[in-house]
């Protein structure tokens, strides 16, 4: 994939301040698979569609429906990325990267990183909600990979602590029912049941396609992260059933009122 474009991630800046002009919100979420309602209680002030957003481009997956708003919930600011771009769509980092490097330009410190996943550990059924205290990258990338650029930190950044640990805490005492490690893998293929047993060993929990190159890029920058997965099957070979996509979206329906029921608790508990 082709490395973060500066210049393209500075106009599409400068394309959404023209959108959110004197807004100073206090919190990003970026929303996955599935978590697209869960932000209904929240009052929309403006939208803007991903398509308008120079370096973004429209969503290429079913359940992103691809639009960032602005919202006001518990007296405060937030910007909510309804979807997101993944590394199997074969766009660039740019797109991938780029709603973090907007949340970190209007000076938010803080995003939640939302998706859908396997669940792989056996307390994990169909319907958790799981707070990420750690990632396992898979990919086979890694956003920062290219010519060093300093606005996006250190030339090596620190691994040690991606996932706050205090976020996490506010996320389990807002109803998330676990905590666990997060693998990503480049999909757009679901995994194989070798690869399950393989990822299990190596102390997974959950695996998904997503949500590491966000994290990796808001941590080199300095922000605070916090990640929360809705399972949505069982991992490859660990059910009876084939898997598909439209099953993730129906469990994600299924699970809704605790998906909003728990992020409507964090939003008041950070902002």
């Amino acid at each position: 994939m082709q490395s973060i474009n500066q210049e393209a991630i500075d106009e599409a800046v400068s394309t959404v301040k023209v959108a959110c002009p004197d807004t100073k919100p206090k919190l990003g979420i970026l929303l996955g698979s599935g978590w697209g309602e869960a932000i209904s209680d929240f009052a929309v002030k403006a939208e803007l569609p991903y398509a308008e957003i120079p370096g973004l481009g429209k969503t290429g997956v079913i359940g992103h429906a691809g639009t960032l708003i602005l919202a006001e919930h518990a007296g405060a600011d937030l910007l909510v990325f309804q979807g997101r771009r993944h590394c199997y769509e074969g766009a660039s980092w740019t797109s991938v990267v780029l709603p973090i490097w907007i949340l970190k330009q209007f000076g938010v410190d803080t995003v939640l990183l939302t998706n859908a996943s396997g669940g792989i550990r056996e307390d994990l059924k169909p319907g958790s909600l799981v707070a990420i205290e750690d990632h396992i990258n898979m990919l086979g990338c890694n956003p920062l990979v290219g010519e060093h650029n300093p606005n996006f930190g250190v030339r090596f950044p620190d691994q040690t602590e991606v996932y706050s640990s205090n976020l996490r805490k506010t996320l389990l005492s807002c109803g998330a029912d676990a905590s666990g490690i997060y693998v990503a893998t480049l999909g757009p293929t679901f995994e194989t049941p070798a690869e399950i047993r393989a990822f299990r060993s190596m102390g997974a929990d959950l695996v998904g396609m997503s949500t590491v190159p966000e994290a990796i890029f808001a941590n080199a920058v300095g922000m605070k992260v916090a990640g929360l997965s809705c399972v949505c099957n069982w991992a490859a070979g660990l059910g009876d059933e084939m898997l598909t996509a439209d099953d993730v979206i129906q469990t994600a329906n299924e699970t809704m009122p605790r998906m909003r029921d728990v992020l409507r608790k964090f939003v008041r508990s950070v902002m």
